[in-house]
């Protein structure tokens, strides 16, 4: 019972991680999951569970829907925005932890999809993420959730709905990427209000998730390029001697990480458009 818990531990991990956006919750959920998988197997045999994998996610699942209300109330009192949790790749294997499966590293789960999955209701974007993420037909989806194939259709088609007009509609070669992400850092860091004119998008909105702080910096989005390169510019001025810039890759795309000494503390990611914007 145990080995086959760990052998599904990695898709079990990606998909509750998309339905939640934070590493903690996943885990705790994932916690829940082996407690049912073990109370399960103390009381039926193994033989008796006709596909382990699908039983896994369908606890996993329904554990991940149940947190909701909990991660609900407490970004009811949550200072500023709040962002998707981001998860940061091992500098020598390029995967983030638990996070090897393949479809941790697609398009549909960066950081910008990460935040348009924010505006689903909890049961769409488990649609959506079984199903666009991870192919679940909508017939096994709806065992899972115990709703009719055709309800589930229904909020499959809500959310896509939803997702396609919001979704990033620009997606940047990673070269491209990786250039625009190091000059952007190179300015905002060193305080270069007019490199910052040049590559910020006039449209440009910055969002900064302070952890939820009272007194962190940027409580609320910013809007326009010359706002956003005033704030991003101040910025400079607060930053420490033993500041580390690393480049990894985060949520599948190139982005910095900032640390202090060995501890990370802040990472920058950016949406292109087709300019290199």
């Amino acid at each position: 019972a145990t080995r086959l818990f760990v052998d599904h531990r990695e898709l079990l991990f990606s998909v509750v991680y998309n339905m939640l956006g934070s590493v903690a919750d996943t885990e705790d959920v994932l916690q829940e999951t082996w407690l049912s998988w073990a109370g399960k197997n103390r009381r039926a045999p193994l033989a008796e569970i006709g596909n382990p994998r699908a039983y896994l996610v369908r606890v996993a699942v329904n554990h991940a829907l149940a947190r909701q209300a909990a991660i609900a109330s407490r970004r009811e009192t949550y200072v500023g925005p709040w962002l998707p949790e981001p998860l940061v790749a091992d500098a020598a294997t390029g995967l983030a932890p638990d996070t090897a499966d393949h479809a941790v590293r697609t398009d549909s789960v960066s950081m910008a999809m990460l935040v348009v999955l924010e505006m689903l209701t909890p049961l769409e974007r488990a649609v959506f993420v079984l199903h666009e993420v991870f192919g679940y037909p909508h017939t096994e989806i709806a065992g899972m959730l115990d709703r009719s194939p055709a309800a589930v259709r229904q909020l499959a088609h809500r959310a896509r709905a939803h997702v396609h007009t919001r979704r990033p509609r620009y997606r940047a070669h990673p070269r491209v990427r990786r250039e625009a992400t190091e000059r952007f850092v190179v300015a905002a860091l060193g305080g270069d209000l007019h490199a910052l004119m040049e590559i910020l998008a006039p449209d440009v909105t910055v969002w900064i998730d302070g952890g939820g702080a009272r007194q962190a910096a940027g409580l609320r989005p910013v809007h326009g390029r010359e706002k956003a390169a005033r704030m991003l510019a101040g910025y400079a001025t607060r930053r420490t001697e033993d500041m580390d810039i690393r480049y990894r890759r985060v949520n599948g795309d190139d982005a910095a990480v900032l640390f202090a000494g060995d501890s990370p503390y802040a990472v920058m990611v950016m949406d292109l458009t087709p300019d290199g914007d």
